[in-house]
């Protein structure tokens, strides 16, 4: 009987499709396979848009960046022209001061002749001013010393001579 025992004690084990866990195993395979064909949809058509998003998100970005491209070129060349027009301004308000400052040296020198000339003028004025106040002065003498000479050694008759001679004389002198 310990065979028999033996036996019984080796039950043979049920088929594996008999038992519950196989077929909680398939069940879940196959409601994992049934979501995963619309989630897989669901998530590619969201992985999709989310990926045309970002690629115009990229465009976008590309688009933008050539436009500031773009700007910046241009603000460098308005910078450029902006330095050239500075220097170029500069150069102008050099040669300007330059050339008022020879204007104002030729209006300084010109100014200086004049004063001069008008110095050697006023000069000229004053020395014949002095002349005549000297040869004034120099008749005056003497005519007062001839009036003094004639009234001591002329007398009357003298005088009177003198004085008609000098009336007959007039007519020719005022001609």
């Amino acid at each position: 009987m310990p065979a028999l025992a033996a036996e019984k004690v080796i039950e043979h084990a049920p088929p594996f499709y008999l038992e519950a866990e196989f077929w909680l195993t398939v069940a879940f395979i196959i409601f994992v396979g049934l979501l995963i064909r619309p989630m897989t949809r669901m998530i590619t058509s969201a992985l999709d848009d989310r990926s045309d998003a970002i690629a115009k998100e990229l465009d976008e970005a590309a688009r933008l960046a050539e436009e500031a491209q773009a700007a910046l070129a241009d603000y460098q060349r308005k910078q450029r022209d902006a330095v050239k027009e500075t220097e170029e301004i500069l150069a102008r308000a050099e040669a300007e001061a330059k050339r008022m400052g020879e204007t104002a040296a030729q209006g300084l020198a010109a100014a200086l002749e004049r004063r001069g000339q008008l110095a050697m003028e006023n000069i000229a004025q004053a020395e014949a001013r002095a002349v005549d106040e000297v040869r004034n002065a120099a008749v005056d003498i003497a005519l007062n010393a001839t009036r003094k000479l004639i009234e001591e050694n002329v007398d009357e008759q003298k005088s009177a001579a003198l004085v008609e001679d000098a009336i007959k004389e007039l007519p020719d002198k005022l001609h």
